[in-house]
């Protein structure tokens, strides 16, 4: 099947790959993946260590299970997505949108955030602090 990755502002094609499936494409061009539209796709499991992921669009995307360590995702779109057991040890999650993203059981060891972000993380993670 032919896939193809667009940028998320300007439709300019970013991947186009013959392949079983999407997570395959993504997985073979982790490097080159800025501002890719992922809107809803289905990365569980997927191999995305040290992926350039910044500013792409994975809102409402499947990445339960996968290995985000050391990904750059500086202001990914990550609005609703499933990152249930993600791997996303010391990864840049600085200006990212985590609004309503499932944080649950992923490993957040050395990530990379704005104290700005703070309260919207801890809001993820259902953690309430008290005066």
């Amino acid at each position: 099947m032919k896939y193809i990755i667009t940028n998320r502002y300007t439709d300019k094609v970013i991947v186009r790959m013959e392949a079983e499936s999407l997570k395959e494409v993504v997985e073979k061009n982790k490097a080159n993946l800025y501002r890719a539209n992922l809107f809803g796709a289905d990365l569980s499991k997927a191999n995305l260590s040290e992926a350039n992921l910044s500013e792409a669009d994975l809102s409402g995307a499947d990445l339960s299970g996968a290995d985000l360590s050391e990904a750059d995702l500086f202001g990914a779109n990550l609005y609703r997505a499933n990152l249930f057991g993600a791997d996303l040890s010391k990864a840049n999650l600085s200006e990212a949108d985590l609004s309503g993203a499932d944080l649950y059981s992923a490993n957040l060891f050395g990530v990379k955030i704005k104290i700005t972000q703070k309260d919207k993380l801890l809001k993820s993670l259902n953690i309430i602090i008290e005066d």
